[in-house]
């Protein structure tokens, strides 16, 4: 047993997904595997259960992981005892909001980590000057050049037993007076509506919302379906049924925007190679 291994472990555990915790660690599926593998036989106990859309940790699991913690704070303070101090170098990150709030915090610390006294600052992405955005590609300005990193595909979510859950995918007559959790604003809830217009179909507004957390907690309530993007972070304590619907996609392309007309600092380039790291969108 090792501290690389509890990481692992810990992002695994944090995640509930194999591919999730790679692409946080910035290692291949195999290694998290193999990780996992050799603290479980070392503890002699299983720490997951396996299944189609992840993993879920056993009594096992959830006993090492504040045990695991303690173990990689204790080393994480003992490097940082011994580093020079550093001149604080702030920098203002813009962020849309919806982007959900585990997988953020996992990449604000990858960029924290990388450079040695960054003082992190967020701000809207809209409203405020900052040194570099987190957005949508939609949002782009003119000056701005684009890094991809991340895509997502948005799926409806139903609350648990729902009729509709038991389908495939949903038809667009399937969502006539759908009870719904509106999360706005959304350009994937306007292209939603902007279909069913046409056709008379309308659901029932039940809620309004600005996060994908808060819709993910309604709909795992029985409040109504959402739409939602299909990614494990925004689903670490709910397992919903996520059904397209037929003939449309609804997809996202989120990255790092920053000024072209600049000379890119040593700060600016540490936040866009962690960007380029995480990236998964092509």
């Amino acid at each position: 047993m090792d501290l690389r291994e509890l990481r692992y472990f810990e992002s695994t555990y944090e995640l509930e997904s194999i591919s999730a915790a790679a692409k946080h660690c910035f290692v291949s599926q195999p290694s998290i595997s193999a990780a996992i593998q050799n603290l479980e036989s070392y503890l002699g106990e299983a720490l997951f259960i396996r299944h189609a859309r992840g993993v879920t940790p056993t009594d096992a699991g959830h006993r090492l992981y504040p045990l695991s913690q303690q173990l990689t704070h204790q080393a994480r303070s003992i490097k940082q005892v011994f580093q020079n101090k550093s001149a604080v170098k702030p920098f203002r990150l813009g962020v849309v909001p919806a982007l959900g709030a585990a997988r953020m915090s996992h990449l604000l610390k990858e960029i924290i980590d990388s450079v040695d006294g960054l003082e992190l600052t967020l701000v809207d992405s809209e409203k405020r000057q900052c040194d570099a955005r987190i957005i949508s590609d939609n949002m782009v300005k003119p000056n701005e050049a684009f890094l991809p990193f991340w895509r997502d595909e948005f799926m409806m979510a139903l609350p648990p037993g729902h009729p509709l859950s038991y389908k495939n995918e949903l038809a667009l007559n399937d969502l006539d007076g759908l009870n719904f959790i509106l999360r706005g604003p959304s350009f994937v809830t306007r292209t939603l509506m902007n279909a069913m217009a046409p056709l008379d179909i309308k659901m029932v507004n039940r809620a309004r919302i600005r996060t994908v957390e808060y819709a993910v907690e309604l709909v795992a309530a029985g409040v109504g379906a959402a739409m939602v993007p299909n990614h494990p972070s925004f689903f670490n304590t709910q397992k919903l049924a996520l059904l397209p619907i037929k003939d449309m996609k609804f997809e996202r392309i989120i990255g790092l925007g920053y000024p072209m007309d600049i000379d890119i600092d040593r700060v600016l380039q540490s936040v866009i190679n962690v960007c380029e790291v995480n990236q998964v969108a092509k």
